[in-house]
């Protein structure tokens, strides 16, 4: 009787956490704490993007990073028990999208000496570059699936060179799963012979650790996030200010870095709420969650989200949501848009969240509206938590008895 295949599988990511950036890449992290338990080997393949300038010292750092590929390339353990090997990458900025794909593909081909990954299934983050370098260094018979989650994804499909590459791809893996029907719909509009390759699946979120006691009031606030334009850290200042003058017993913890942190300092001592806001930096996923069990309400205004982790996240530490229409949070909390908390609409200035803030204290302080945390946390738990998500994962490599593309949401 001949043996089982192997479950074995290389996940590949241009991004994943390090000491120094600890939120960079969380979201393969958490894949991989989800997935790797499943198989009989998972082995995550970090290719890490150096930047520098275009034509300054790249003779230099290509040498550099010569003499860094034996101790970069020893395998480690990371989530789940996965291995975890990170080949470093140079990646002139302004490159473009296309040539950073190939870079990423290069210097993973160069870590591996030339060798091809060796698993039967490889799954890459992001088309480009994570799908290409998968695709550029699998083994001719392996299976490639490629999850897309990218913000930027209409920045690589508007460059031509970049768009034939991700038609490429699509041409070439066994799949491509989009995170939400905001990324799904603009690869289908745009390489609509391909339709039929494109599904959906969701990210990972951990369940396992609720909060000691329910939330009975909304003082304690907290942002998590980059501190970029894009996340509308701004607004969520403003409306705490707003809020703030109103019952002074507020507080803000804002955790995450990013351009906008010293801007937001300064801002908050113009808004004479600098005793209350405090600015805790970027912390590791597993402090940014604690940190969510010790809040009472999660702000989160970002302009675009292709999932929106952070807000699955805040739900399952059983904390109440103010959260922009942003794409991601419409599917991520459909059926649930009540009992999570309140969804507002995307504004320029803090109007929608203070409105909503106002509402959502209200429902709590009255028991109206149907809030009901623990209720949201239960259903999404069987949509995002670990077990639910890898068994997609694993029906999708290795044939487990699936009867169709797993959903974003019901």
């Amino acid at each position: 009787m001949s043996a089982a295949p192997a479950r074995e599988v290389a996940i590949v990511s241009p991004w994943y956490p390090t000491p120094g950036q600890p939120f960079r890449g969380a979201f393969v992290e958490a894949m991989a704490a989800a997935t790797a338990p499943g198989c009989d080997r998972a082995t995550v393949y970090h290719s890490d993007g150096w930047p520098i300038p275009p034509g300054r010292g790249e003779a230099e750092l290509s040498a550099a990073l010569r003499r860094l590929l034996p101790v970069a390339m020893r395998t480690r353990r990371t989530a789940g028990g996965a291995d975890l090997v990170s080949a470093p990458v140079r990646t002139p900025r302004g490159s473009g999208h296309a040539a950073a794909a190939r870079r990423h593909a290069e210097g993973l081909r160069a870590a591996l000496a030339g060798e091809p990954l060796p698993q039967p299934v490889v799954h890459a983050h992001v088309g480009l570059p994570g799908g290409w370098a998968a695709l550029r260094n699998a083994r001719p018979d392996a299976r490639v699936y490629v999850t897309e989650h990218a913000t930027f994804l209409d920045k690589v499909l508007a460059e031509p060179d970049a768009r034939a590459m991700y038609d490429e791809l699509l041409g070439r893996c066994a799949r491509l799963l989009a995170v939400g029907e905001q990324v799904r719909a603009p690869l289908v509009d745009a390489f609509p012979h391909h339709a039929d390759r494109i599904g959906l699946i969701a990210n990972p979120v951990p369940f396992d650790a609720p909060r000691p006691a329910p939330v009975t009031d909304l003082r304690r606030w907290l942002y998590v996030g980059l501190l970029i334009p894009r996340k509308g850290v701004g607004q969520v200042l403003e409306a705490f200010a707003a809020c703030h003058e109103d019952d002074p017993s507020l507080t803000l913890t804002v955790v995450g870095e990013g351009a906008l942190r010293d801007e937001l300092a300064d801002r908050a001592v113009d808004l004479k709420v600098a005793d209350a806001v405090t600015f805790r930096g970027a912390l590791p996923p597993e402090a940014a969650q604690r940190a969510m069990r010790e809040h009472d309400l999660l702000v989160h205004a970002s302009r675009l989200e292709t999932f929106g982790v952070t807000v699955v996240e805040a739900v399952a530490a059983g904390m109440p949501v103010l959260v922009t229409r942003c794409g991601g949070p419409e599917e991520t909390l459909a059926g649930v848009e009540q009992a999570a908390g309140e969804l507002v609409e995307v504004q320029d200035g803090p109007d929608s969240l203070i409105a909503g803030y106002r509402r959502l204290r209200d429902r709590l302080a009255d028991g109206s509206g149907g809030l009901d945390p623990a209720r949201a946390r239960a259903v999404l738990a069987d949509r995002y938590g670990y077990p639910a998500v890898a068994a997609a994962h694993h029906a999708i490599w290795f044939g487990a008895g699936s009867t169709g593309d797993p959903q974003v949401a019901p």
